[in-house]
């Protein structure tokens, strides 16, 4: 049985995608805050910016790391360097969750797996030098995975969004920026049959169909039944602004296509 490594096991994504996996494959994790973890024996206590990310990975041996982790920016780039490094000389692959954002310098049209990257945020910047290290491996040792914004039940955006309008803050939103989306649920789906048939590369793996961040955002109150929502409407230019990763080389079958309303769907009511 295969043996994967989860950085980030313990957080939103992380979680999502080891429950999905648990069944099938021989899996471990790390945790940093989260001390419902510490009693369990293929988790990992692993602080991003202190401890030694090989250590973890001289113990597991996997043969797939995923990383989901989360934190300072410049202990991500290091550590990431780190795997790099590690793959280069071990039978191992590594799975890396990017983003949108890479592509945020282009703003009016949508952008592909293998368009020029360029970004303007910081955060896009890190994402981009991460990626450009992965970009060095054989191809056969690495997927990259950009992501759009993450939806679920208990999503932090979606809670974000509940306890805004539940203390009657405004929710800020972004009537000219066009975006796809994607669930937790779906994407831990796609990232299954990623593994199952050893694909490895580029993906972007958002929906296919697009919507205005305000629009979405407003599905996403009425999906969840949430009344008196208050809306800071921002415009950061007076064009509309594409925000959007979407597949053109480097497709999964139909059946694992995600539309912005089965989006919705996964946010059900608990």
């Amino acid at each position: 049985m295969k043996k994967i490594l989860i950085l980030g096991g313990s957080g939103f994504i992380g979680n999502c995608l080891y429950k999905e996996l648990y069944p099938y494959f021989d899996l471990f994790g790390s945790y940093y805050s989260s001390m419902r973890f510490s009693k369990q024996q293929n988790f990992f206590h692993y602080n991003l910016e202190e401890d030694n990310i090989l250590s973890i990975i001289k113990e597991v041996k996997p043969q797939l790391i995923i990383s989901c982790l989360r934190g300072s920016f410049e202990a991500q780039v290091s550590c990431h360097q780190q795997l790099v490094d590690y793959i280069k000389n071990f039978n191992c692959r590594l799975m890396y969750f990017s983003s949108a954002n890479v592509f945020d310098a282009f703003e009016h049209y949508p952008s592909y797996e293998f368009d020029k990257t360029l970004s303007e945020s910081t955060y896009g910047q890190y994402q981009i030098k991460i990626e450009n290290s992965l970009l060095k491996l054989p191809p056969s040792k690495y997927v990259i995975g950009r992501l759009p914004m993450v939806f679920g039940t208990n999503a932090p955006r979606t809670k974000e969004i509940e306890a805004k309008v539940k203390s009657g803050i405004p929710i800020e939103v972004f009537p000219n920026t066009i975006i796809n989306v994607t669930s937790d649920r779906k994407l831990s789906q796609q990232i299954h049959f990623i593994i199952n048939q050893k694909l490895t590369g580029v993906y972007h793996l958002g929906s296919s169909d697009l919507i205005t961040h305000f629009d979405f955002i407003k599905r996403v109150i009425n999906r969840r039944k949430l009344d008196g929502a208050v809306y800071k409407q921002i415009y950061t230019t007076n064009q509309m602004r594409y925000l959007v990763a979407l597949p053109k080389n480097n497709k999964l079958p139909s059946h694992l296509n995600v539309s912005y309303e089965s989006i919705l769907e996964d946010l059900y009511l608990p």
